[in-house]
Formats: C-alpha cells, sequence, structure tokens
C-alpha cells in the first residue's frame, strides 16, 4: 500500500472515532457494504477508498476533499 492510500484510511478512521461512528455509519455515507470499510481499516487487505468515496465523505462531514489527503508529498 502506498504512503498517501494510507494517510488517507488513516484519515478517515480518526474522523470516524472523534465522531464516535461505526464503520457501518460510514459504509451507509458511502452506500457500500460495512465489510468494505473493514477490509480498507484492515492494512492486509487491498481495499482502498477511492475519489468518489472522499468526495462523498467531506460533502457529508462539511470538509473540502483536500483536507484527505496530507499537506505535503509522501
Amino acid at each position: 500500500m502506498e504512503k498517501i492510500e494510507q494517510h488517507v484510511i488513516d484519515f478517515v478512521r480518526s474522523l470516524r472515532k472523534d465522531r464516535n461512528l461505526r464503520q457501518e455509519d460510514i459504509a451507509y455515507i458511502l452506500d457500500v457494504k460495512a465489510s468494505f470499510i473493514g477490509n480498507v481499516e484492515t492494512s492486509s487487505h487491498p481495499a482502498k477508498y477511492n475519489l468518489k468515496h472522499i468526495n462523498k465523505l467531506a460533502d457529508h462531514f462539511g470538509l473540502s476533499p483536500k483536507d484527505f489527503l496530507p499537506e505535503n508529498p509522501l
């Protein structure tokens, strides 16, 4: 997994935990199965968030898609 992909996963996981949300809640926002979120959050699994997911999460939480990315290249 690329560092940029792990950064996005870590950001979403932190956002989820800070707001006391379950993986199922993120799955509902993204219109995916809860197992997908579990797979994304498991580092040994190849599942990742894509730009569509980032855009939906940013819209839901009132953030910019840029907020999900690191300030500097990794």
